[in-house]
């Protein structure tokens, strides 16, 4: 009798199979760059649409700045072109905050901080905040005033750290919170006077001037015209003409001195010319009359 033909398929040959899940992975990373183009081309799309990137600014906080270019006319100059020639600066999802913010705060010294706001998908708020004026300084060295003349100084207000940012009027001391004008070096710079070859000092940092605060927490008990600093000397000088010099830093110690003497001492009709409290327990007193 004849035997049954099989009717089962022969195995595929492992080289043959190989050769499948070769081409099968090859269809599939096909598959995913061909996805991945076309969503990053809808990303890219949607980014130059109007309707998600920044078409207003509005300023708040920005009222009696000093001349210059208008903060929203910065924002807008910062954000033009392009990220690599594709995607606009101008997204809100990718607008330059951090050169937006630069750029602002170099053409306008008097402005201390820059935060910005969402306001939908084309719009953007700025927010403007103002330095402070702790004082203001009137040069690296102090001189007396001439005697029986009037006499204006060129000074520049600064902040609670140090910064100078814009001169100021000579007849304003309102509104600073320490009335009396500073006399100190500035970091990295000791020229005299406050203008040199016309470059204002606008920008530079008192130097030391995290001692600023107990040294003018110690001058409001007096009835004081100028604070001068002399490396690690303070000199208070009064509007009587007295002058009293302590040790920088050592404000308690010099207040509990001047305190255990101030029956004897009176600095307010001028009789006095200098009261140095320089060393520990000591209260040095030189008068006109002396």
């Amino acid at each position: 009798m004849w035997a049954k033909r099989s009717s089962a398929k022969p195995a595929p040959s492992p080289v043959r199979l190989r050769e499948r899940r070769r081409l099968g992975r090859r269809r599939f990373w096909i598959a995913c760059a061909l996805l991945c183009l076309l969503v990053c081309g809808a990303l890219l799309y949607g980014l130059t649409l109007p309707r998600l990137r920044v078409s207003s600014i509005d300023v708040q906080g920005a009222d009696a700045l000093l001349p210059g270019a208008v903060p929203a006319d910065l924002a807008k100059a910062a954000m033009e072109g392009a990220y690599f020639g594709i995607v606009p600066r101008d997204s809100i999802l990718f607008f330059p905050e951090r050169r937006i913010r630069a750029s602002i705060l170099a053409a306008h010294p008097e402005i201390a901080a820059v935060s910005m706001v969402y306001r939908g998908f084309t719009g953007l708020t700025l927010r403007v905040s103002k330095r402070t004026a702790a004082g203001r300084w009137c040069g690296a060295i102090y001189t007396p005033p001439p005697v029986d003349v009037e006499f204006t100084p060129y000074c520049y207000f600064f902040d609670p750290s140090g910064f100078i940012y814009v001169a100021a009027p000579p007849e304003v001391i309102e509104g600073t919170l320490n009335p009396f004008r500073v006399y100190a070096p500035l970091v990295g710079n000791t020229q005299e006077p406050p203008v040199v070859n016309g470059v204002e000092p606008l920008r530079a940092t008192i130097a030391r001037a995290h001692q600023l605060p107990d040294t003018f927490n110690f001058a409001r008990q007096f009835s004081a015209q100028a604070v001068v600093i002399r490396g690690d000397e303070v000199d208070i000088i009064l509007d009587s003409g007295t002058r009293v010099t302590y040790v920088l830093g050592r404000e308690e110690d010099a207040n509990s001195a001047l305190w255990s003497a101030h029956a004897n001492l009176n600095l307010v009709n001028g009789s006095i010319d200098y009261v140095d409290l320089r060393f520990p327990g000591k209260v040095y007193v030189k008068r006109q009359t002396d």
